[in-house]
């Protein structure tokens, strides 16, 4: 018998994110984003639900090489670009897009003999202070490369640090236009909090990352209010259930006591499956359909949650992580984090499944 404890990813609901992309940015090609093994979710694995976009973004160059092998042939951007002049061949053989941020990607651009010219994406720092250009080196920027023989065509692009806050685009978007003004080059500005809020954003390509993958990339607006199904339900088992009496303790650290007589059930799920170590006592998880809250440390291969509303839970009874029924960004915010993390820190031995059916319908 395998440990009770999978990730059931839902490749229908990974398709309807991505057509309310779609719905969002009207006209926008959509550049999914795939980086960090999607998200956790696994790259080769849900690329059959993003038929539908015009392309893929990511930062590794041995998965766009994995993807041409396995003959995706629509466009794929290297979201962080290149590193050293000896990746251009391949890249260019690959037929890959790259960002370009600094200078130094501009000087090899220039003295590289390709076989093949490149997309160049020109990255704008609007604000964010992270990667991209100047504002006012722009135009330069974008001269030296039209005239460079590496370089096939240009685009631009900026990343919005803040888009997911009331007033956090404007600023933004006003350094991007500036920087552009006068360059004919498509814009792609939109990440997932843009791609929602397009009507303010624009551009001609979006980035959409998070909302993909059914996670909110608002503090406030969630998931299922702006339309999203959750990909990955991360599913386990009651182990084991014990009876504690007042003043009992449950977990390493003895960090939580009982204060009454208490069921306290014991999860098969622990911090080396991806479990967030610091999700303190009192992070929701669903024990047969309902909500209840971890009682005392997340230890390497289990976690404990009381069971004083569930009766009639026992050994065997089916839990829920995060997923269908308990959004991710609960999780992640009752843990002090963001969902993205607990996405991409699912655990190697934790079971995959690709499913679009329920808990019921698949075998442990």
């Amino acid at each position: 018998m395998a440990r009770p404890l999978f990730a059931q990813i839902n490749l229908g609901a990974l398709e309807a994110n991505l057509a309310r992309v779609r719905e969002c940015a009207p006209g926008a090609e959509v550049l999914a984003v795939v980086k960090a093994n999607a998200y956790g979710h696994g790259l080769m694995r849900v690329l059959p639900a993003l038929e539908d976009a015009d392309g893929l973004a990511l930062l590794e160059l041995d998965y766009a090489i994995a993807l041409r092998e396995r003959h995706y042939t629509r466009r794929i951007l290297l979201i962080e670009g290149f590193f050293e002049e000896r990746e251009l061949a391949e890249i260019a053989r690959r037929r890959l897009a790259v960002v370009v941020h600094h200078l130094e990607q501009v000087r090899m651009l220039e003295s590289a003999g390709l076989a093949r010219p490149l997309e160049v994406y020109v990255k704008v720092n609007s604000g964010m202070n992270r990667l991209g250009f100047p504002p006012g080196d722009v135009t330069e920027i974008c001269g030296r490369l039209a005239a460079t023989n590496a370089v096939a065509a240009i685009r631009l692009m900026t990343h919005l640090g803040r888009a997911d806050e009331e007033d956090g685009i404007a600023d933004a978007l006003a350094i991007f236009e500036r920087a552009c003004v006068g360059l004919p080059y498509p814009r792609s500005i939109a990440n997932s909090a843009g791609v929602i809020r397009f009507a303010e954003v624009g551009g001609d390509l979006v980035r959409p990352g998070i909302m993909l993958y059914g996670s909110s990339p608002f503090p406030y607006d969630t998931a299922a209010m702006l339309g999203l199904r959750p990909v990955m339900t991360l599913r386990s088992q009651l182990i084991a259930v014990q009876d504690v009496k007042p003043g009992d303790s449950v977990g390493y650290g003895a960090t939580w006591s009982a204060h009454r007589v208490q069921r306290i059930g014991v999860v098969a799920c622990g911090y080396a499956d991806g479990y967030p170590r610091h999700a303190p006592s009192g992070t929701p998880v669903l024990v047969c359909g309902r909500k209840v809250q971890t009682a005392g440390r997340v230890s390497m291969d289990m976690l404990t949650v009381d069971l004083s509303e569930v009766p009639e839970a026992r050994e065997g009874s089916p839990v829920v992580l995060w997923g269908e029924g308990l959004p991710v960004d609960d999780v992640a915010a009752a843990a002090g984090t963001v969902g993205y993390e607990l996405l991409c820190a699912l655990g190697q031995r934790v079971r995959v499944v690709e499913s679009d059916v329920g808990p019921l319908d698949l075998e442990l």
